[in-house]
């Protein structure tokens, strides 16, 4: 995780938003007590910033206050908990101090640990702010996860989270490389995730949330962050949820006719296996570890966004993620849907799967890393390659895997968990990201025949080493 350049404690940072004047708001929690405010009633000076508390725990009590609606714990009721508070906060204190006082109010809605309880733990939390005093609101939301065991560690990061995520708002928005690891000021590693951070609103407009996704993931705090076609910050059980999914993984850089091709004949084999419904559901996903945008060891975000835009011009949807291994991202997308997942790889990254460096960290090496990958209802979609020496065309059929795993990958392909895909334009076996990319830092013609037409328009608008080519 990059380093810190600051990390003041969590009651510090409530004595100093209690003692600034300018602030003045309202907090509404629900499902897993006052955690948030009863740090600000704990530092002192609480009267400078706390305008009222509420928890209105009771459903009856909730949807008569924030309107009924079909899940609690949910965007949709954190937006409608923001926007009541704040609306009520100016109605009755607009008058006697909108001209010197920014007003917010912060709320979270979660499934907290309960009694016999194995659930997800889980929840939302926002902030809807003015940047200054009679300006329009603003919004900044998360999704988390609860990881800790017992409902009193659980309380206690949500209490942390909430008072990191008000002081970030209020002293670091300015600034996501302070702003983003600042949320886990306090805890101790592995009791939260954050899945999903979103700005929104007037003087937000600055602010590339697909840049919050990457963020999230570079600083650890989550192993994957998903954003859609229309570069909308999504929450990944909202995307799913029960939907199969097939994922390509790459560097798409650039991305290529290959790419495209290696999708669509995925598709052909993936749905003929689902049903009228699950083919309707079915989500694709195209994926970019950080260790593919990574340039003097440090991410490149401009190279990034610039990715992530020729993606969704092509319609795709992007995660970002830190997992390196197959079987990680395998495990992370059973997380969220029980339905079938195909991930499309090409027969050397199939190769790489039998190398021990993927496996060093677990106990049973390969083999293990194997069952991981399989555990749930996850096969992979080999796509051919062609042996420019051999002239041969090689599948996952034909794949001769490494001498003491022939036997173990025949009975991968005999149960399916493997399968082999074909090629719609053999030509487009010729060349890779790789390649292209040198064409092009090269100055040589001709790379743009391998890149898709509406991808290359974009290319070429773009602050990139193609576009005086």
């Amino acid at each position: 995780m990059p380093a810190r350049k600051q990390n003041p404690g969590t009651c510090a940072k409530a004595l100093k938003i209690n003692l600034d004047a300018s602030k003045y708001g309202v907090f509404a929690e629900i499902g897993a007590g006052q955690e948030t405010a009863n740090w600000f009633f704990h530092a002192s000076g609480t009267a400078g910033t706390v305008a009222k508390t509420i928890s209105a725990y009771d459903m009856t009590m909730s949807d008569a206050l924030y309107g009924k609606m079909e899940r609690y714990v949910s965007e949709e009721r954190l937006t409608s908990m923001l926007r009541y508070e704040y609306q009520l906060l100016e109605q009755r204190l607009g008058a006697k101090r909108a001209d010197h006082t920014t007003f917010f109010s912060f709320c979270n809605t979660v499934r907290a640990r309960g009694y016999q309880d194995a659930g997800e733990c889980h929840g939302w939390l926002g902030i809807r702010l003015q940047l200054e005093p009679l300006g329009e609101p603003c919004e900044i939301i998360l999704h988390l996860r609860l990881l800790d065991d017992s409902n009193e560690e659980q309380m206690a990061a949500l209490g942390k989270v909430g008072v990191n995520l008000v002081y970030a708002a209020f002293y670091l928005r300015d600034d996501l490389a302070e702003f983003i690891p600042s949320l886990a000021d306090e805890l101790t590693a592995g009791s939260i995730e954050i899945d999903m951070l979103r700005f929104s609103g007037a003087g937000f407009e600055h602010i590339d949330n697909r840049l919050c996704a990457l963020k999230l993931v570079h600083n650890e705090l989550t192993d994957a962050a998903l954003f859609n076609n229309k570069g909308q910050v999504v929450q990944p059980i909202d995307a799913f949820y029960k939907r199969p999914i097939t994922l390509l993984r790459g560097s798409f850089n650039p991305v290529l006719k290959l790419h495209l091709d290696m999708i669509e004949q995925t598709k052909a084999t993936f749905a003929s296996e689902l049903d009228t419904t699950q083919q309707a559901n079915a989500i694709e996903l195209c994926e970019i570890s950080t260790k593919n945008l990574l340039r003097d060891g440090a991410v490149d975000q401009t190279d990034f966004i610039n990715r992530a835009d020729v993606l969704q011009a092509l319609g795709k949807n992007v995660l970002i993620s830190r997992s390196a291994e197959f079987h990680r991202i395998a495990t992370y997308l059973s997380r969220y849907t029980s339905e079938p997942i195909g991930i499309i790889l090409s027969i050397g990254l199939l190769n790489e799967l039998f190398k021990k460096k993927w496996s060093e960290n677990l106990p049973g090496g390969i083999l293990e890393s194997f069952g991981r990958l399989f555990k749930d209802n996850v096969q992979l979609y080999v796509y051919p390659w062609h042996n420019t020496r051999s002239k041969e065309l090689v599948t996952a059929e034909n794949l001769r895997a490494p001498a003491s795993w022939g036997f173990f990958y025949r009975h991968l392909l005999e149960n399916n968990r493997i399968r082999a895909i074909g090629v719609g334009d053999p030509s487009l076996l010729a060349m890779t990201s790789r390649k292209t990319l040198k064409l092009i830092e090269s100055g040589e013609a001709g790379w743009e025949q391998w890149v898709p037409q509406q991808a290359l328009e974009l290319m070429r608008q773009q602050q990139a080493p193609w576009q005086s080519k």
